[in-house]
């Protein structure tokens, strides 16, 4: 279980290290930065593949600071699929979603870092 400690535009700090570029954080705890989008501001299943692959039951999805991140509705339909609860916020709500279900449930985490 990884605790996002901080936020700021651009910047986040998980567990004591800052990272300036987008994040995938794992239920293990382990995080992938930079994580990178097919479509800059649009999120599909292929985004997180790796993810989905750890089987979370919940994946928190931090939108950006103003919220330009958005989910393809076929992407929320294989989450509803696989099981897989899905709270897409921006990030200011996201964050204290993440840390609060996080020790609760099994969840994974992506966070757009900018807008």
């Amino acid at each position: 279980m990884s605790i996002i400690e901080s936020y700021s535009f651009g910047r986040m700090v998980i567990d004591g290290t800052s990272y300036t570029k987008d994040v995938i954080v794992f239920p293990d705890g382990s995080v992938l930065s930079p994580w990178f989008r097919n479509r800059s501001h649009v999120l599909e299943l292929a985004d997180l593949e790796d993810l989905i692959a750890a089987a979370p039951e919940i994946i928190i999805c931090g939108t950006g600071a103003m919220g330009f991140l958005r989910p393809s509705a076929a992407f929320e339909e294989y989450l509803r699929t696989r099981n897989i609860d899905f709270i897409a916020q921006k990030n200011s709500k996201a964050i204290k979603s993440y840390n609060k279900m996080s020790g609760e449930r099994n969840v994974g985490g992506c966070f757009h870092l900018t807008c």
